[in-house]
Parts: structure tokens; C-alpha cells; sequence
């Protein structure tokens, strides 16, 4: 207790630390003054209710943020933005000029890799945007407005998804932590009020045994989500003996911590992405009045309705995505060359290619433990649907992860800026 007292003190005493940690809760804050600014032309009755029967909707409304909920001008969030980041991601497995840009060529690099998503993410907004509107005008959500007036809509939606990005690198670049699952974070915590209420005014007591099982396993959720982010498997490591001029150094031992969720909260980002992908097309296409449209957005419409192939699907994308992220960030062969160029190895492995191996077969172990995790968790509530009958939030699974995982990666950010404060 007393050194969390320690620290604490130590955040609001240090400038620099509490200059970031002000600097993420005024982003926030402008983010949510945001999102209660809708678009013209809402009527909320029919938002409401369209918007309870669409698990589409549900899904989409994490990446806004809670912004979709009534339209607001950054009803978009930042899917734009995460979907450009998937296709660049992809774009390394397919092109090694991509690749080399992305791992080998450091910061810089990365710099103009990011770049190159922020511009992708530009048309994207605007199809998405354009689409969904169509979608929304259709339904009557969105009624009263001329030609004008809907292309005035799309300007604002992909203005102000572009504004979110943009205040999402700032939170990154001058804040803690990443500053897109900030974003997330905050829709999902801002919407528990409206949650809790609703499953305040529905309680039933002939259910009560059933609403303390799924808080009991909400509780269980959340312990064994930190434990899995939190695990890592330490790797030995020795650094030989080295000479500099007259001078001989003595052999010193360390480890490599291998995480058992390398990819974090990324593959359920992406799995999402990859499940709402096909309806945003089908609602691009249904403004130009295809015959084939309609059957194609009753079948997609079907399947992400179906509890049991939609949980499937989700399963299998999350699990896959895991594998896939993981394999983008960790590259064993590079990690092999600087341990050998640094004069370390690991004992019993031979430098160079011996060393890749072992540590690409470990790593394998490892994240089949946590592709597995994450799936399981993704699909929990789905799970329970389906075996109780009672309408469960299809989306908890996925919440509970994204705001656990942010959560202990804001304390360890901030238990980093602390620690060097200290030394």
C-alpha cells in the first residue's frame, strides 16, 4: 500500500508525468463532448430501435467509441483507421518492400508505414461513411435531407473520424499509452452507466441465481485476462566474455521475456474489422440499386444474426488473427541477429539459425495457448446466449478484453514513467 502511495504521489508531483496524464484526460474529454454532437437530420425514436435489433450496429459502436450510439459527428471512430492498418498489415506478407519498411528499417520506418495508413484511411472514411449513411437514410433513421444536405453529412462523419485519428496519435505521441485503444476504452466505460441502468429497470428475481452466475463469471473473466496478459515465459540468455583494449568483461546473464499474449487486444480489433467488412460494402452497393444486393445483404444479415455460425466465424478469425499479428511483430530471425551481433545466446542453442528456430517453435507453443485464450473469451457471452436462452450483450467478451488489457497497459506504462522518475 505504501508504495502504491509512493507512486501516486509521484505522478501528480512530477510536470512531465502529470502533463501526460492531464493531456490524456483533456483528449477524452473532447472525444465524449464529440460524440454527443449528432449529425443533422436524426430521428433518435427510429435510431433507437433500429439500433436494438442490429448486431451490426453493436459491433460497429466499439470502434466509434460509443459515438454511433447517437450518430454524432464522429459516429465513424476510428475503423477507418484500423481497417487501413489491417490492409497495410496484410500488405507485409505480401510485399517485402512493405516488410522491410515495417521491421528493418527502425523508427523511421515505422513512422512512414503509420503514414501511409493515415492516408489510407482518408477513402476509406468516405465509403464507409457514404455507405452507411445510404443505409441509415434508407431505414428512415436519417430522413428530411436534399442531396445537399447527405453529402454535407458525409463531410462531417469523415471530418470528424479524421479528427478522432488525429487526436488518438496526439494521445499516443504526448500522452500514455496507444492512444486508438484509448478511444475504444473510453466508449466501452462510457456506455456501463446506460448498461447498468437498463439491467436495473429489467431485473427479474425469479432470474437472480442467474444474474449471479454471470457475474461470478464476469469476476473469473476479468482474473484470468490479467493473468494471461500479465504471463511470459523468460528465455535465459548469456552474454560471453568480451575484450576492449586491455580490459577483459566477465560473462553476465539475463533473460528474453516471451509474452504469452504477444499480440494483445490487436486480433480481436482485427477479427471485428474482418465482420463488419462485408456489410459496409453491401451498404456502398446498395446506393446504386444492384439486383443482387438485397439477397446478398439478407443472407450476411442471416449469419451475423445466427448466434452459432457468427460465434463460429468470430472463433476462428480471432484465433487465426493471433497467429498472424504475432508472426508480423516477432521476427526470430532478427532477434537471433542481434543476440548474436550483442555476443549473447541462449545456453544449449547455437547462435544464428539453431537460435531462430528454438525461438520460433516457442513462440508457437505459446501463442497457440493465447490464440486459443482469446478466442474462448471472444466468444464467452455468445456461449452463454445459446446454452441459457437470456439475451446477453454479444459483444461482453470482447469489451472485457479490450478494457482489462488497456487498464494494466496504462499501469504499466505509467509504472515505467514512475520507475525512472525514481532512479
Amino acid at each position: 500500500m505504501q508504495t502504491f502511495l509512493r507512486k501516486l504521489k509521484v505522478i501528480f508531483t512530477d510536470k512531465n508525468i502529470r502533463n501526460r496524464v492531464l493531456f490524456v484526460l483533456t483528449a477524452l474529454v473532447l472525444f465524449r463532448l464529440l460524440a454527443a454532437v449528432p449529425i443533422p437530420g436524426v430521428d433518435k425514436a427510429v435510431l433507437q430501435q433500429f439500433f436494438s435489433n442490429n448486431q451490426f450496429l453493436g459491433l460497429l459502436n466499439i470502434f466509434s467509441g460509443g459515438g454511433l450510439a447517437n450518430l454524432s459527428i464522429v459516429m465513424l471512430g476510428v475503423g477507418p483507421f484500423i481497417t487501413a492498418s489491417i490492409i497495410m498489415q496484410l500488405l507485409t506478407v505480401m510485399s517485402p518492400q512493405m516488410k522491410s519498411l515495417y521491421s528493418e528499417e527502425g523508427e523511421a520506418g515505422r513512422a512512414k508505414f503509420t503514414q501511409y495508413s493515415r492516408m489510407l484511411s482518408l477513402p476509406l472514411s468516405v465509403l464507409q461513411g457514404f455507405g452507411f449513411l445510404t443505409l441509415l437514410q434508407s431505414q428512415g433513421v436519417i430522413s428530411g435531407l436534399s442531396p445537399f444536405g447527405f453529402v454535407v453529412n458525409v463531410i462531417l462523419v469523415v471530418a470528424g473520424s479524421t479528427l478522432l485519428m488525429w487526436i488518438g496519435e496526439l494521445v499516443t505521441e504526448y500522452g500514455i499509452g496507444n492512444g486508438v485503444s484509448i478511444i475504444i476504452f473510453s466508449g466501452i466505460v462510457a456506455g456501463l452507466p446506460t448498461t447498468i441502468s437498463q439491467l436495473f429497470f429489467t431485473f427479474d428475481t425469479s432470474q437472480l441465481p442467474l444474474y449471479i452466475g454471470f457475474a461470478f463469471l464476469a469476476l473469473a473473466t476479468i482474473y484470468a485476462v490479467v493473468i494471461m496478459t500479465e504471463a511470459e515465459r523468460p528465455v535465459p540468455i548469456t552474454y560471453a566474455k568480451q575484450s576492449r583494449g586491455v580490459s577483459t568483461y566477465g560473462s553476465s546473464s539475463s533473460y528474453l521475456p516471451l509474452r504469452l499474449n504477444q499480440a494483445g487486444v490487436i486480433p480481436i480489433i482485427f477479427a471485428l474489422s474482418i465482420m463488419l467488412f462485408p456489410q459496409m460494402v453491401l451498404n456502398i452497393l446498395s446506393a446504386f440499386s444492384l439486383p443482387w444486393v438485397a439477397g446478398a445483404t439478407s443472407a450476411v444479415n442471416g449469419f451475423m444474426n445466427n448466434y452459432l455460425w457468427y460465434g463460429i466465424a468470430y472463433f476462428i478469425l480471432v484465433f487465426l488473427f493471433t497467429f498472424f499479428y504475432t508472426a508480423v511483430t516477432f521476427d526470430p530471425d532478427a532477434i537471433s541477429k542481434n543476440l548474436q551481433r550483442n555476443g549473447a545466446f541462449i545456453p544449449g542453442i547455437r547462435p544464428g539459425g539453431h537460435t531462430a528456430e528454438y525461438l520460433a517453435h516457442l513462440i508457437t507453443r505459446l501463442t497457440l495457448v493465447g490464440a486459443l485464450f482469446l478466442a474462448v473469451v471472444a466468444v464467452l457471452p455468445i456461449g452463454m446466449q445459446l446454452l441459457t436462452g437470456v439475451a446477453a450483450l454479444a459483444i461482453g467478451g470482447t469489451a472485457i478484453l479490450i478494457v482489462v488489457s488497456v487498464v494494466l497497459d496504462l499501469i504499466r506504462r505509467l509504472d515505467a514513467q514512475v520507475s525512472m522518475r525514481q532512479n
